[in-house]
């Protein structure tokens, strides 16, 4: 299981894949000079980064001041900034960013419909919101294989097989992120 209190242990284990996954989504989102975007679980910083290189100004929130203090040490560029925060409960006004996105983290937020409401709350009428998870399924064989051989040795490990994470199969994103928001 990946800790979310080292940084430097996720860098070396899924960090690699967040750098190369980053730039897909900035593009599937439509990034483009002078958007102000929101980067909801920013962790590490890799999709902040990733935003950067398209956009007037990125603000990556997290709720680990480790990754946020981690994700701070890789830029000096005055249009990024990083803060500690609480996907379920953003810290800024309606409509105040033009794009809201979230890489890989979704299916770790404790009550992730909440999140989304929020992202929807603060970003601009018009805007887009988006988000990328493993597809534990169809894909991502490495963790999947992982937790399969955890719950054949361990069958009480099941509730904690990534597998049963919300959105990580194909079509769970879709109500989520479809539904017009309330």
């Amino acid at each position: 299981m990946v800790s979310f209190f080292n940084p430097e242990g996720y860098e070396r284990l899924m960090g690699r894949w967040s750098h190369r996954l980053a730039p897909r989504l900035v593009e599937f989102a439509g990034i483009k000079d002078g958007d102000r975007v929101l980067d909801v679980g920013t962790g590490i910083g890799s999709l902040a980064l990733a935003v950067a290189t398209r956009c007037s100004e990125v603000v990556g929130i997290d709720p680990s001041s480790g990754y946020i203090e981690h994700a701070r040490k890789r830029t000096t560029d005055p249009r990024v900034r990083f803060e500690v925060g609480d996907a379920q409960k953003l810290p800024y006004p309606d409509a105040s960013f033009d794009k809201c996105l979230a890489l890989l983290v979704i299916n770790f937020i404790p009550d992730a419909s909440k999140a989304v409401a929020e992202m929807r709350r603060v970003t601009r009428p018009g805007g887009h919101v988006a988000a990328a998870v493993w597809d534990y399924n169809d894909g991502m064989t490495m963790l999947r294989t992982f937790w399969d051989v955890v719950v054949a040795l361990e069958p009480a490990a099941k509730p904690r097989h990534e597998g049963n994470m919300p959105f990580c199969r194909r079509g769970q994103n879709a109500v989520e992120w479809t539904t017009p928001a309330s």
